[in-house]
């Protein structure tokens, strides 16, 4: 598989198979995606990689806290509003995958369960959480963007799915007590790595990516 297939074959997968990924292809993965570019070579990118029981305990942990109706805190505060066009592209996902999966836009269960989904970190075998120092600029959540990818296509590389989700990392307090992140360090970032189970719908949808003359423009070439 070269660069151009791992990209347009990644999708984000929302429902693993039990399978575990095996700690050799965890570090291979990771081995690769360390070759990633920063800031003046800064490397800025501190890892944390929890599976087993540690990671089982963190899924009852935050479906606990879930289920208490507490809203995630994450590090990074999530956007209070988008721009227009922005908003259209995220209301066109959930009704495009909804459609997929034949259920009707206006279920609040279904909505209730897609939600609880995300904090079961979709049933994956690995979650992988990305940080840096708390002094350090967006600048270097960029460096960390960059290696989300890097990670995601060194896993595709290998068989391994994968999602980042911004509720992988919802409640740090939680992730610090059990992983000893230590408090100098913000958590920006979660990935669910494992092997994506295809016979459950939620893997189906396929998004649709804005036409190149939208996205790009072009200017003396």
């Amino acid at each position: 598989m070269n660069v151009l297939d791992a990209l347009s074959t990644r999708y984000s997968a929302r429902a693993y198979k039990p399978q575990p990924v095996e700690k050799e292809v965890l570090l291979k993965i990771m081995e690769a995606a360390l070759r990633t570019p920063s800031w003046a070579d800064t490397q800025p990118w501190e890892i944390f990689i929890a599976g087993g029981e540690v990671l089982s305990r963190l899924r009852r942990a935050f479906l606990a806290r879930h289920g208490e109706g507490l809203p995630i805190q994450p590090d990074i505060p999530r956007p209070q509003d988008w721009p227009p066009a922005l908003q259209r592209r995220m209301a066109e996902m959930v009704a495009h995958g909804l459609k997929v999966r034949g259920l009707a836009p206006d279920d609040e269960e279904v909505r209730r369960q897609s939600l609880r989904r995300n904090f079961e970190f979709f049933g994956a075998p690995a979650v992988l959480y990305l940080c840096q120092d708390r002094s350090l600029t967006p600048y270097s959540v960029f460096d960390l963007g960059m290696m989300a990818m890097s990670i995601m296509l060194a896993a595709r590389e290998l068989g391994v799915d994968s999602i980042p989700a911004v509720n992988l990392v919802g409640y740090p307090d939680i992730l610090r007590a059990e992983l000893d992140i230590p408090a100098n360090l913000m958590i920006v970032m979660g990935l669910a790595l494992g092997y994506g189970d295809p016979e459950q719908l939620v893997n189906k949808p396929r998004t649709p990516r804005r036409p190149i003359g939208d996205a790009v423009r072009l200017k003396g070439i």
